[in-house]
């Protein structure tokens, strides 16, 4: 694959941010950027400006959970699906060529089913917005910062009622030309809860995908993910490691569709992760 082409980014499509946002209870939602797939920070410098839209949507269902001392005990039952709709501006400042830009606005989609009660809770999430900066250090490699603000406009049903900060660093590094690293590591910083009046702890993430390109329009990847969550205002902490893999189909020179299927191998006072990840991206 030519690096850095216009026409191949869709694989390499848009930065990521985003997975329903951290909730203020101790059965904590999905980890942060858990919705990235291979390729995600392959980012060009010294290019002209250019469009990406990306959607992210993913099932999962909360039969299991994780309690305090991380055993697997029974989960709300519920099923939530999720959509993350993104618009990112890439371009590349006039007066350094080799920093790389971008701007994006997410918006959640998130419906939530009980089964056991036959309800549903629905409406459009938190709105996500940010910007992306980063470098090449070597041919191929990328090194970056990103930073986002969720803001609690979103439907009364499904926001959390709290301002976020989600900042993390990422990168991107490949090994010959089928082998790759794709990750960031971050952290999220929550308001008090506006409802509750509880201030969830500040939330420590990683997100690694490692992916083999077998053939030109297939790659098959496994991913790692982590995120912690301090104690605070009577909440107790919490985390989880969860792993998973997938596929991804390069299918034009500007588009891609990646699959992914997630589970938790470990927690605490987290939701048990059970989840199927779509990932499409189209590039102009």
């Amino acid at each position: 694959m030519a690096f850095f082409n216009r026409k191949s980014l869709a694989g390499l499509a848009a930065l990521s941010l985003g997975s329903l946002a951290l909730l203020s209870t101790p059965a904590q939602a999905q980890t942060t950027f858990d919705v990235i797939g291979p390729h995600e920070y392959e980012l060009p410098t010294d290019y002209e400006p250019f469009n990406a839209f990306v959607q992210y949507s993913y099932v999962q269902d909360n039969d299991k959970a994780r309690d305090g001392d991380g055993n697997k005990v029974d989960g709300s039952g519920t099923q939530q699906i999720v959509g993350l709709t993104k618009y990112v501006r890439f371009w590349t400042p006039s007066f350094n060529r080799r920093i790389g830009l971008a701007y994006e606005v997410i918006v959640p989609e998130i419906g939530v089913r009980d089964s056991a009660n036959r309800s549903f809770a629905g409406g459009l999430g938190d709105p996500i917005t940010g910007f992306a900066i980063w470098y090449n250090p070597t041919q191929g490699s990328t090194l970056g910062f990103q930073s986002f603000v969720q803001i609690p406009v979103g439907s009364s049903e499904v926001s959390d009622q709290t301002w976020k900060n989600l900042s993390s660093i990422l990168w991107h590094m490949p090994f010959g030309s089928k082998l790759s690293w794709t990750g960031d590591a971050g952290v999220v910083y929550q308001s008090t809860h506006t409802t509750t009046g509880l201030q969830p702890g500040m939330a420590f993430h990683t997100n690694n995908r490692f992916g083999y390109r077998a053939l030109q329009w297939l790659e098959p990847f496994v991913g790692v993910d982590y995120q912690s969550v301090k104690a605070n205002d009577g909440v107790p902490k919490a985390y989880t490691f969860d792993g998973g893999a997938g596929l991804m189909f390069h299918m034009f020179d500007n588009q891609s569709l990646t699959f992914r299927y997630s589970t938790s191998f470990e927690g605490e006072n987290y939701s048990q992760n059970n989840s199927f990840n779509v990932k499409y991206a189209y590039v102009w």
